[in-house]
């Protein structure tokens, strides 16, 4: 796993977990708008290009996010945030280690196993991964997902560098994940965003997930699909953020 860093002078400490498939840039506006006052963190998970690691499971990519809070953040930060496989990897982070961070805005989080999907995951990307580099079939992918227009370049790049063993292993986690009792015990703080045109999966999760945990807020986007808000709203997620410290 690498890590981008922003602030570096500042002592309080922002880590901020990009979705899967894409990248740092996930998080890249809002941590040019922080990195005046905050020292940011924009892992890259393993798996996804420029990463050096093998995706192995959200497990063990969490075990390695607090390893490395415990040995260069004295243990703790001030705000986790996740986008997706980030928030999974980040619920994950708060049920193993609950004083890991003070607060935590998880987004668009899938807590509900679907194994019917994980079962077509890899016959599916065995016949489509070849189009991937492809930019009319990139052009596509990359409409559905609704980001901004402004990071096409950064995803087609990066897209065209995950192998295909990657892909389909980060798509199975992702499916296959659910919530750990253990959630219940952190300490932080917890924000809980989901867009209101998400499917209804997405929802389900996000409502669980605020009812389990005694310190979380769930907070329906109006209009919104699945990341829209940390990929094409970055000011407005920050000052959200910036409001949950508050």
């Amino acid at each position: 796993m690498k890590y981008i860093e922003y602030g570096k002078q500042n002592d309080e400490i922002i880590m901020m977990l990009h979705g899967g498939g894409l990248s740092w840039w996930n998080y890249r506006d809002e941590a040019e708008i922080l990195c005046d006052d905050y020292h940011v963190i924009l892992p890259i998970i393993d798996g996804h290009a420029d990463s050096g690691s093998q995706f192995e499971s959200i497990e063990l990519v969490a075990d390695k996010l607090i390893e490395y809070i415990n040995s260069n953040c004295n243990g703790k930060i001030k705000v986790l945030c996740g986008l997706s496989l980030g928030a999974q990897i980040a619920v994950e982070m708060l049920a193993k280690s609950s004083g890991v961070c003070e607060y935590a805005l998880i987004e668009s989080v899938s807590l509900i196993p679907n194994k019917l999907t994980e079962k077509l995951i890899g016959p599916a990307f065995a016949m489509s991964y070849g189009l991937i580099k492809q930019k009319w079939f990139s052009r596509l992918q990359f409409k559905s997902l609704h980001i901004n227009e402004a990071l096409y370049d950064d995803y087609y790049q990066d897209t065209c560098l995950i192998s295909k063993k990657d892909m389909i292993a980060f798509l199975k986690a992702n499916t296959r994940y659910s919530l750990c009792d253990s959630i219940k015990n952190t300490k932080a703080t917890i924000k809980v965003v989901v867009g209101e045109k998400e499917q209804s999966n997405m929802v389900k999760s996000a409502k669980e997930i605020s009812k389990i945990v005694p310190n979380a807020v769930l907070d329906i986007k109006k209009g919104l699909y699945h990341g829209e808000y940390s990929l094409n709203m970055p000011e407005y997620y920050v000052e959200e953020l910036k409001e949950l410290i508050r």
